[in-house]
């Protein structure tokens, strides 16, 4: 049985992917029957490129794609597979932005003078005279 599926290519961390034809039973880096196209999730930005008539040529002839070669085809045909994302927050940086606010809104919703406690009056304590000797002249 024919399957259309991801052959892994490129160093250690840093994949790109070939779309193949290939039995089902060989290995998933092994020599393949005919290449489609290619899959790089890694570059910025991505890169996908599809040969959608041999795909659909060898789809005819009975071969099965994977699922997330399917995807990948269905991304493909949109003619945006991978649209710009708006840049968002970490929730460390939401963190530190609400702390800020917190942080600025508290001095403004504190009184502007803060009450000091009146002293309690201490009990008179007794001061003794400093003990002098006398001492006699020889």
């Amino acid at each position: 049985m024919l399957k259309i599926k991801l052959a892994r290519f490129g160093k250690r961390k840093q994949p790109h992917y070939r779309i193949v034809v290939n039995e089902a039973r060989d290995k998933r880096d092994g020599r393949y029957i005919a290449l489609l196209g290619q899959y790089a999730p890694t570059q910025i930005p991505k890169i996908l490129k599809v040969d959608l008539d041999a795909y659909k040529e060898w789809m005819k002839k009975g071969a099965q794609p994977t699922e997330t070669v399917e995807s990948l085809v269905k991304r493909f045909e949109t003619g945006t597979p991978f649209p710009e994302r708006a840049p968002r927050l970490s929730k460390k940086a939401k963190a530190k932005e609400v702390a800020a606010k917190e942080a600025a809104a508290a001095p403004a919703e504190a009184p502007a003078e803060t009450p000091t406690p009146e002293p309690t009056p201490a009990e008179p304590t007794e001061v003794a005279a400093p003990a002098t000797e006398v001492k006699p002249q020889t």
